[in-house]
Parts: structure tokens; sequence; C-alpha cells
């Protein structure tokens, strides 16, 4: 599958996460670190093979935004 990143986190500095990516079937593809154990404890409905990732909101809005900007052209 093909992506192009939307994002990534400015803070990171030359790290490339967490960065969120547009997938060519028009999913999002997120990149981060993992959660803690004490953390993914507190999700529900967890299905096998799922994974949970922490991510700034600031990274979020902007991608949002791109994808907003993208789609306007």
């Amino acid at each position: 599958m093909r992506l192009e990143m939307l994002c990534k986190d400015q803070k990171s500095g030359a790290n490339g996460c967490p960065a969120i990516y547009l997938a060519e079937n028009g999913q999002i593809v997120v990149q981060g670190p993992m959660v803690d154990q004490d953390t993914f404890a507190n999700l529900v409905n967890v299905l096998p093979g799922e994974v949970a990732l922490r991510i700034d909101p600031e990274v979020l809005l902007d991608a949002v935004e791109r994808l907003r900007a993208k789609e306007a052209d």
C-alpha cells in the first residue's frame, strides 16, 4: 500500500513520529509510540492484532487541515 505523509510532530526533530499518513485507499495510517500496558488495559473491545498509539492533538488537527486542503484542490 502506498502512503503519503500528511504531517509529523514538528517537535520530533529529524525523527519521524508521531506521524499521520494518507493511504492510497483513503484510509489514515498513524505512526507513533505504543501506549504502556497500564494505559492499554483501559481500552475496551480491543481485537487481536490491534495496538494503541500516542499522538499529540496538534498533529492530528494538522493532518485534518492538510487532508481538507488536499481534497479542496
